[in-house]
Formats: structure tokens, sequence, C-alpha cells
């Protein structure tokens, strides 16, 4: 917060990202050294919590200077200014952004405002099973309503360095079915509100991002706008029910594939066809 080293840098990277992930370290081991002495993730994440919330009050002081002179005659600087003046408060007392009962607007650019999941990392023998570091940061987390992930940052290191056959015999080995990655991934689009829909074609299957609660017209201006300019219809299919027909033709001679209009709203796994016409 007071900008040493690469302070400022650093913040301003995460600024620009949707959400944070907040790594703890959650095993012990006297072979790596902890800055603090003690493995405590609980005082960890108040540390940065605290830091990133006075990083905001900063930052958010002088933004209300500004305001204060343009909103007289600026409606929505009018708003922001009432909106920024309800979370003085709350963050001169350390409080994230998104703790403090109030809306964040996205136009503030506040940190603590942003979705947050924790990470715990932890050793192989805590994978199958919590240890009471990785239960402080449950109970902690969900008072909060954030989510937690937990994985082991070595292990995810040595599946980096395998194949994918021998990373699904490694991950079998320790009783999994997913890395700690891919749990990530899942959890971060959640706490983004986003899901994917499929395409396929006789060259490739693409995988495309799209909001929760997208329709089908939108969905498809992911791929090209002509394509929700001209949009007819969309044949649609779940991607497991494609797995087992074993081919869209399979699909269509079972029934599986629908057709739906404009207003579809898209599910996630969705392998679709748009109809369109320019």
């Amino acid at each position: 917060s007071q900008g040493e080293g690469l302070g400022n840098q650093f913040l301003a990277h995460i600024r620009e990202v949707s959400a944070i992930a907040h790594v703890v370290r959650c095993f012990e081991g006297g072979d790596i050294i902890h800055v603090s002495g003690k493995v405590s993730p609980l005082d960890d994440i108040e540390i940065i919590n605290i830091e990133l919330a006075l990083a905001d009050l900063q930052g958010l002081e002088k933004r209300l200077e500004r305001l204060k002179k343009t909103a007289k005659s600026n409606k929505d600087d009018a708003e922001l200014l009432e909106q920024a003046e309800k979370l003085l408060k709350p963050l001169s007392e350390g409080i994230p952004a998104r703790l403090s009962g109030f809306d964040v607007p996205k136009d503030l650019g506040l940190i603590t405002g942003k979705p947050l999941i924790y990470v715990a990392n932890v050793d192989e023998a805590t994978l199958s099973e919590d240890n009471d570091l990785v239960r402080q940061v449950r109970e902690y987390a969900a008072k909060e309503g954030a989510e937690v992930v937990k994985i082991s940052a070595q292990i995810e290191g040595e599946i980096a360095e395998l194949s994918d056959e021998e990373a699904a015999e490694f991950l079998e080995g320790l009783g999994l079915t997913e890395s700690g990655l891919e749990r990530l991934v899942k959890v971060g689009f959640k706490a983004l509100g986003l899901q994917t829909f499929l395409t396929s074609g006789g060259k490739e299957v693409r995988a495309w991002t799209i909001k929760q609660g997208t329709k089908a017209p939108q969905a498809a201006a992911e791929i090209h706008s002509d394509i929700e300019r001209g949009f007819i219809r969309a044949e649609v299919i779940e991607w497991d029910k494609l797995v087992e027909a074993g081919s869209i033709p399979n699909a269509k001679a079972k029934g599986w594939v629908r057709s739906e209009g404009k207003e579809y709203v898209m599910r996630d796994g969705d392998v679709v066809n748009f109809l369109f016409n320019v």
C-alpha cells in the first residue's frame, strides 16, 4: 500500500482483472520459511485484505476530490459521488468494499469490490482430507460468501510436466479426477457468472465463453456479428448427449437435437449450430 518496490505496479495490474484468486498457505513444513515465522492463513488473509482496502481508500479519496468538482454539473458523477462517500468509512476500517453492504460501482475501480476466490495451497496429504488450516479458511470464506479451492502448488507443478495420459494416471493415484487448475477454472467461471457453449465443425470443436443468461443471438455474436444480425434459429444439443450419440447425424436420428429461437437462454455445455442469413 506504500508503493514500495513493485507495489504500485502490482496494484495497477490487479485493478485490471475481473476477479482475484488469493492463494493462502495451508500447510506446515519447516523447510519452507513463512515470512511471519508461523503458518496462519487467517492472519495472511487479514493482512492482504487490509492492505488492499487501504490502497482503495487512498485512490477513493483522490477520486472524491475530482467528483466533488464535477458532480454539480454532471448527474452521473453526482450519483457516483454519493456511492463513493458511503464506501469511505468501511474502507478506512480495513473492510473490503465487497463486504461493505453498499453497491460498488465498477467505475470506481476498487480492488476490494471484485469477486474473490481463496486458493488453499496444501500438501499432498491434505488433498484428500482438509486439515485445520483449510477448515479455518473455509469458515472465514463462508462468512464472506466466497469460494474456496484446495490445490497443491507442488503437485500442480509436477502435473504440468506430464503428458495428458500420464497426468490422468498420476491424479488417479492420488484419488482425484481432475487437477487443481481445472477446479479453479470452474470456480472462477462461477464467480464471474460465466459459462461455455461449443461449436462443432468438420475441422475443429471450439468453446466460447458467455455470461450466464445470454440468449442465442447474443451468443452467436461471440462467433461473428453477422450471425447475430441474420439469426434464424439455433440447433442445440447437450454435450453429453452428443457424446452418447457419437455424432450429430446420430443425435438428429434420435431426436435429441432441438431447434431454438431468439429467446432461447443458453445453457452451460450446449453444442450449437447457428442458422443465419445475411
